[in-house]
């Protein structure tokens, strides 16, 4: 079955237009405490969300929802979308929320799920609750009805919880970090977190009003952080996303590393520490240097479809702990169960500090492939999978690119067009095979 609400990343859009209304949010709230109360006789769920104003006006539909079905309510408030994840294990709730459209301008909002274990659930249960959805409401009577209360301490379980994945024997003692919160839900928490581990901290991108959040900031805007850390003299600058789950690295000399950069980093710490590390999760997207540089160090690379759930996945499929993506999700199952960007960005500072390089100095050998990215807008009903002309042409390309680069082909999830990749290592390269595949398509 095809999800008619739910994407990659739960539900989102704009706010006022459906489904990002406060009369959907009270119906899909309702059907999924029906759904937990098949298994649950009195559920338990988490709330928590990022700095949108429409934040508000969310929160009170999805408590009135879970209530109606006799599902208590526990508000978080503010926080990362990983800290909600952190904290409905922690306190085995049934099911955590957090109402967040991540790195989305403030217009948007969005709602998405973590079961008790703290992970992204499947597609399953998604067409689970879209079915109940369907159904009239079930509303429980008075003395059945759930109730809600506030954990006030929220945030700070959650910091405490990010410094316990630093090592103990290290400390920030000594760094100057440019600390960027996106204006977002990790405004009061990311700062305190490197502070309270030695470092001095310049932050930028926490003062949320509501309408500020990702605005020319965060980890989609890393321009801001560059130039505070220029500005700053600063060792290093982390750039969060509006909920946090993802992360931007810059170093002293103002260069940004991706996400896939990141990712060999820590698979690198590990190996230079003797860990046993049988392989990494990345997307169709990562860059091939990564695989060929993880294949070169005896590290086997797996890529799945784009989006942080697909790599959990996959690594849950292997067995594995490390992988992510180039926006900046990054995954260590073994220090949470979820991407979580202040946690990657702890992974990677205490990899630097044991090794006592630079981070330019230990991705020497990796130097990423250029990519040229070309989006296509279909005509309507065109069936771009059933073009002879576009077979032909990626096949040639592939051909011509041969082990020293990648093509991929992908259709959006959200317009009417098609997404043609062209990865090697020369970048005229990738630009002239990328268009002649994309002009086969436009034809």
């Amino acid at each position: 079955m095809t999800r008619k609400y739910f994407g990659t990343d739960g539900i989102r859009g704009t706010v006022g237009q459906a489904p990002i209304t406060p009369d959907f949010v009270l119906r899909l709230a309702h059907a999924v405490g029906r759904v937990l109360k098949r298994t649950e006789s009195r559920p338990t769920v988490l709330i928590g969300k990022d700095t949108r104003i429409s934040g508000y006006m969310l929160e009170s539909a999805l408590e009135s929802g879970f209530n109606s079905a006799g599902v208590d309510v526990v508000l978080l408030g503010p926080l990362p979308t990983p800290g909600v994840a952190y904290l409905t294990r922690a306190q085995r709730a049934s099911l955590g929320v957090v109402i967040s459209a991540s790195h989305n301008p403030f217009a948007d909002n969005g709602i998405k799920f973590f079961s008790a274990q703290g992970t992204k659930l499947p597609d399953a249960w998604e067409i689970d609750v879209e079915a109940v959805l369907e159904e009239a409401p079930v509303w429980v009577d008075s003395p059945s009805l759930g109730k809600t209360r506030r954990l006030e301490d929220a945030a700070g379980r959650y910091i405490e919880f990010c410094k316990s994945t630093f090592a103990n024997d290290l400390t920030l003692k000594g760094m100057k970090i440019v600390v960027d919160a996106a204006h977002g839900a990790a405004y009061h928490i990311a700062p305190k977190v490197f502070h309270e581990l030695g470092a001095e901290v310049i932050a930028i991108g926490c003062a949320p009003d509501g309408l500020n959040i990702n605005h020319e900031v965060g980890a989609t805007h890393p321009q801001a952080l560059v130039a505070a850390v220029k500005a700053n003299q600063a060792d290093f600058g982390v750039a969060l996303d509006g909920d946090a789950d993802r992360l931007q690295l810059v170093d002293a000399d103002g260069r940004l590393y991706n996400g896939d950069e990141l990712l060999y980093l820590m698979a690198d710490d590990r190996l230079g520490r003797d860990e046993h590390v049988p392989g990494v999760v990345g997307t169709l997207m990562t860059n091939l240097a990564v695989e060929v540089a993880l294949k070169a160090r005896g590290v086997q690379f797996v890529r799945a479809k784009v989006g942080d759930r697909y790599v959990l996945e996959e690594l849950e499929k292997h067995k594995w702990i490390l992988g992510g993506e180039g926006s900046g999700h990054l995954l260590a199952l073994d220090k949470h169960t979820t991407g979580d960007g202040l946690i990657s960005a702890l992974q990677v500072l205490q990899a630097l500090q044991r090794s006592g390089q630079t981070m330019a100095q230990l991705l020497a050998k990796v130097t990423l492939f250029p990519q040229t990215l070309i989006n296509v807008r279909l005509k309507p009903g065109q069936d771009w999978k059933a073009s002879p002309g576009l077979a032909r042409e990626t096949l040639a390309v592939e051909v011509e690119l041969g082990e020293t680069g990648r093509v991929l082909i992908r259709a959006s999830g959200t317009e009417p067009l098609v997404r043609v990749m062209v990865e090697a290592r020369d970048a005229a390269q990738a630009k002239a095979c990328a268009q002649r595949i994309a002009d086969t398509l436009a034809a």
